[in-house]
């Protein structure tokens, strides 16, 4: 029996009420390839515009509160530049979310950061990771989240077991320094800039190195750091089994890790993540998953480039949250597998945005947050004020 349109609706209503998902700094700003940087008029260069952009995305989506925030980018000075984000996190309205730190751009780190085999570097290392924590202590930030470059390029140049010990110990550390609310979420990347072998190149590494260092650390899986065609939403299921999902940092990709718009390219993927993670809800699993956004805009205007994420994000979250999963798991029980794929995908084609519409009417939000965008002048005044004023362009994986 399908479900009937006031259950639709309540349903609806109660998932997009419970869905946020965080936005990057780093997405305001001026980034680019390796191959070139397009700079563009209302690009973010301080951290005080970045929050500016965070505040107006929040007030034309209601489901951003918080910001990610990279160390080196952002914090310069470290604890130094804590009371400033205070105030301007009061100030916007937007909290401080995950705290990023930087292991890849110092040049001390070309042979790796945490597993390079100098003992000063680790070290080094090390220290900048338990710095990151307590910034993120002091400005009330539950997640760390830690992606290493680490690799090596040619075989026989490095020994893939000690950088395995030498992991293990650095993170077994970094937990050790975790406040009781932190939480240490270990991201993996197959490729990348390593060309011939990454430290932590699957969510299997990334799940052994989790145990080990300790209950406070979980995985993120990036959805752009997978070969094409991986099964996403498996190693999903997987890490909600094993109860190791700590969140996701979500972007689009056509070929590696291109970080294009979500649900640009696949947004059925993302329907099917989302699935996974409705299901195992719905199953009693007790979830503290985190939804990121990690995404380079380098072509798109980067404040219509977020909010189209954004609407994305809820609209694909909120399909999966309308499968009708009493009748799904009774086809799945019975093999009936034609049912069993329609239902699923009808659940995917049905259009959501008069239900997305409504739920925005109804907190007082504009109806559609991106033509909203467009008609209130904000894009244009930032430009005007900001013009291209030769930022510096983030490097950026």
């Amino acid at each position: 029996m399908a479900l009937a349109d006031f259950q639709i609706h309540d349903l609806a209503f109660r998932a997009l009420d419970a869905f946020q998902i965080e936005i990057p700094s780093w997405g305001f700003a001026n980034t680019g390839t390796r191959f070139g940087k397009f700079a563009q008029a209302a690009a973010a260069v301080t951290l005080e515009e970045k929050f500016s952009d965070a505040a107006e995305v929040n007030r034309l989506t209601g489901v951003t509160p918080t910001l990610a925030l990279h160390v080196l980018w952002d914090l310069p000075n470290g604890l130094g530049d804590v009371p400033e984000v205070r105030a301007l996190a009061r100030r916007c309205g937007i909290r401080s979310g995950s705290v990023n730190p930087n292991l890849f751009q110092d040049q001390e780190y070309k042979f790796g950061s945490l597993s390079n085999p100098a003992p000063a570097i680790r070290e080094k290392a090390l220290a900048h990771v338990f710095d990151s924590i307590e910034i993120a202590a002091a400005l009330g930030s539950r997640d760390i989240s830690l992606w290493l470059a680490d690799g090596s390029n040619y075989p026989g140049t490095q020994c893939m077991r000690k950088r395995i010990a030498w992991l293990e110990d650095a993170l077994r550390a970094a937990h050790g320094r975790l406040k009781p609310d932190q939480r240490l979420l270990i991201e993996y990347k197959p490729f990348e800039p390593a060309f011939y072998h990454t430290d932590i190149a699957d969510w299997g590494m990334a799940s052994h190195l989790a145990r080990h260092a300790g209950p406070q650390a979980c995985v993120l899986v990036d959805t752009g750091h997978h070969y094409l065609s991986q099964n996403i939403e498996q190693i999903v299921a997987w890490l909600l089994h094993t109860r190791l999902l700590g969140g996701f940092h979500f972007n689009d990709r056509r070929y590696a890790d291109d970080d294009l718009t979500l649900g640009s390219i696949d947004p059925y993927q993302i329907f099917r993540i989302f699935h996974e993670i409705h299901a195992a809800a719905a199953d009693g699993l007790e979830l503290h998953v985190a939804y990121m956004i990690d995404q380079s805009h380098n072509l798109k205007g980067k404040m219509e480039a977020m909010v189209q994420t954004v609407v994305a994000a809820q609209e694909l979250y909120l399909k999966a949250a309308l499968v009708d999963r009493v009748c799904l798991a009774q086809l799945q029980q019975n093999c009936d597998l034609v049912a069993a794929e329609e239902l699923f995908r009808g659940a995917f084609w049905r259009d959501v945005r008069p239900l997305a519409r409504a739920w925005r009417e109804a907190r007082g939000l504009p109806a559609d947050p991106l033509p909203a965008l467009r008609a209130g002048g904000y894009v244009e005044r930032i430009a005007r004020q900001r013009g291209c004023r030769g930022q510096t362009v983030s490097s950026y994986a």
